[in-house]
């Protein structure tokens, strides 16, 4: 039997009892899952602020702030199986003794050759496989914007005889934000078909206290919300502090602009310039991912073909190994992975291996 409008409660009450309800079963959960871990049930810190409060005193020993790239590796930092020289390029072990211009590498954590020690970095292999001087530039977290820049900062500096751009997809998408993990970065817009450079100089990290939205600064603080969160594989986004400045998919034109600044340092500095398509670990675990991948850096290295600049995609000799997946520590290049790379990249360049 209905109860009569006249004897129902008041909608707004009802509404109040509803979330409230709500409110008493999430402190619930919210303390029992406290009481799980335990040691959460006596401190309760933001987990958004302490993740970025620790990745920015990580990233103070590894880089220094840069007013035109936004930052680089370090000079004279070293940690187990890395050392980083002059310029913030990586090391390659010693330089071969055959006479001639050295070879640039410029990239992103590829290049750089995350999870894996100096000597099985592809630029260090690459060295070792011609008997030439291989230069480390590539740089952890760049977006292409980031290599086009960081190439032609030190090209006139090391007169290389080639520049090697090798970039991963997800650097595309990089281009279409001011800042990354954190760290304020150079962008282009674009004017007409042309590509201006904005956010020069780059300002310094910003306090990591300054960069919580209000929602990080309340639910920052439940363990409940972190812990779905990461069963969920969402963190990415809740922890990172990513500013975006152009809608998804603008990044595909911008890198093909930046293609144009390429052509010209190719002109400029007598460098030949090599564009290299290397691909994240996904790409052999999703087939839908693995197309958008390839089709993204297809088009790009189609624009460097049209400025007349030299192109490999690695997909192919990577996907003729018995088990691609297994040329990766994690997420990035293996020994065996950065050999292969070398090993093309050596083809590509017409070395001859020593």
């Amino acid at each position: 039997m209905n109860m009569p409008d006249a004897q129902r409660p008041p909608l707004g009450p009802r509404i109040l009892l509803v979330l409230a309800a709500v409110l008493v079963s999430l402190g619930v959960l919210e303390l029992g899952l406290r009481t799980w871990f335990w040691g959460y049930l006596f401190t309760w810190p933001n987990f958004v602020l302490e993740a970025r409060t620790v990745l920015a005193q990580s990233d103070s020993g590894r880089y220094v702030h840069d007013d035109r790239l936004g930052y680089v590796p370090r000079a004279g930092h070293s940690s187990p199986g890395t050392a980083i020289e002059v310029d913030g390029r990586r090391a390659t072990g010693a330089p071969p003794v055959t006479a001639g211009a050295p070879i640039l590498a410029v990239g992103d954590s590829f290049t750089f050759g995350a999870e894996v020690d100096d000597r099985e970095t592809w630029p260090a292999q690459l060295q070792q496989l011609a008997g030439r001087r291989v230069i480390n530039a590539g740089v952890s977290g760049y977006g292409f914007d980031q290599i086009v820049l960081r190439a032609e900062a030190l090209a006139p500096l090391y007169k290389p005889e080639a520049i090697v751009v090798a970039f991963i997809a997800d650097d595309i998408r990089r281009t279409e934000m001011r800042r990354l993990w954190s760290a304020d970065k150079p962008y282009f817009d674009i004017d007409g078909d042309q590509p201006v450079l904005r956010n020069v100089p780059v300002p310094p990290r910003a306090d990591p206290q300054t960069t919580l939205t209000f929602w990080q600064r309340t639910l920052g603080y439940s363990l409940l919300f972190d812990f779905i969160l990461r069963r969920l594989d969402l963190l990415h986004d809740w922890f990172g502090d990513h500013v975006r400045v152009h809608p998804p998919g603008t990044g595909e034109r911008i890198a093909c602009l930046l293609t144009r600044r390429l052509a010209d340092l190719q002109r400029s500095s007598g460098a030949r310039v090599l564009m290299v398509a290397e691909y994240d670990p996904v790409v052999w675990d999703d087939p839908a991912f693995a197309a958008k991948q390839r089709a993204m850096t297809g088009a790009l290295l189609a624009c460097a073909q049209k400025q007349g600049l030299a192109t490999l995609d690695s997909y192919n000799a990577m996907a003729a190994s018995a088990k691609p997946r297994q040329l990766y520590v994690l997420w990035h290049m293996n020994e065996a992975g950065n050999a292969l790379i070398a090993l093309l990249v050596a083809g590509a360049l017409g070395l001859k291996a020593e």
